[in-house]
C-alpha cells in the first residue's frame, strides 16, 4: 500500500467519540496490516500541543473568533506536515481526533465566522487534503454536556464553559456538513448504549479496512 488511510472522527462535546475510538483500537490493530496511528487536535506534535494550551486556557476567555481560528489552523498546519503526512506516506492508518470539520462547526456556525473563508484556510493549511472516512458522532448538546458534567474525568476547558446555545449551533453545524458531504462523513447515533455505538464505527471503517 503506497497510501495509508486517514479517518477522522468528529461530533460536539460529550459524544463519546475518544471513548469509542478506545473501544475500537484493539480490533483495528487486529486486521490492519500496517501501524494504527491515533492522534488529536489541536495537538499531536510538540508545537501544535503548546498552541492547544493557549487556545484551551479557561484564563483566556478574552479571546477573539478569529484569533482562536488562525491558532486552530495554525496547529492543524504543524500537525498535518510533521507527523500526519509522514505516517500515511508510510502505509499507516491514522486516526484523527478532530480535523477540519471541527472549524467549520465551530469557528463558522458555532462562533459565526465566515464558513467560505474557514474552508479557504483549511484548504490552505492543509494543501486540499480531506480525510478519507470521517465519523461524526452525533448527539443532542444537553447530553454531551450533562456527559462531560457527569464524568469528571476530564478538565473543564474553555470551550465547557459556552452557553448553551453555542454548543446548539456547533451540533448542527456538524449536521450540516453531514448532509452536504454524505460521500465522506457517515453519521452515528452517539446517543444509543455504548456498545451499539462502537459497532455502528466499526461497520463503518469495516468498509474502507
Amino acid at each position: 500500500m503506497s497510501k495509508g488511510l486517514l479517518i477522522s472522527i468528529e461530533g460536539p462535546d460529550g459524544a463519546g467519540k475518544t471513548t469509542v475510538l478506545e473501544a475500537l483500537l484493539p480490533r483495528l490493530r487486529e486486521v490492519y496490516p500496517d501501524q494504527v496511528v491515533t492522534t488529536r487536535e489541536p495537538g499531536g506534535v510538540a508545537i501544535a500541543e503548546q498552541i492547544r494550551e493557549v487556545i484551551l486556557d479557561v484564563d483566556n476567555t478574552a479571546m477573539d473568533a478569529k484569533t482562536e481560528l488562525l491558532l486552530y489552523i495554525a496547529a492543524r498546519r504543524q500537525h498535518l506536515v510533521e507527523k500526519v503526512l509522514p505516517e500515511l506516506e508510510k502505509g499507516n492508518m491514522v486516526i484523527m481526533d478532530r480535523f477540519i470539520d471541527s472549524s467549520v462547526a465551530y469557528q463558522g456556525t458555532g462562533r459565526g465566522l465566515n464558513q467560505d473563508e474557514i474552508a479557504w484556510l483549511n484548504a490552505y493549511a492543509t494543501d486540499g487534503y480531506k480525510p478519507d472516512v470521517t465519523l461524526l458522532f452525533d448527539v443532542d448538546s444537553e447530553t454531551g454536556l450533562a456527559r462531560i458534567a457527569a464524568s469528571g474525568e476530564r478538565e473543564v476547558n474553555r470551550l465547557d464553559l459556552e452557553k448553551l446555545d453555542l454548543h446548539q449551533r456547533v451540533r448542527q453545524g456538524y449536521l450540516d456538513l453531514a448532509q452536504a458531504e454524505p460521500e465522506r462523513i457517515k453519521l452515528i447515533d452517539a446517543s444509543q448504549a455504548f456498545e451499539d455505538v462502537v459497532e455502528d464505527a466499526w461497520k463503518v471503517i469495516k468498509g474502507y479496512l
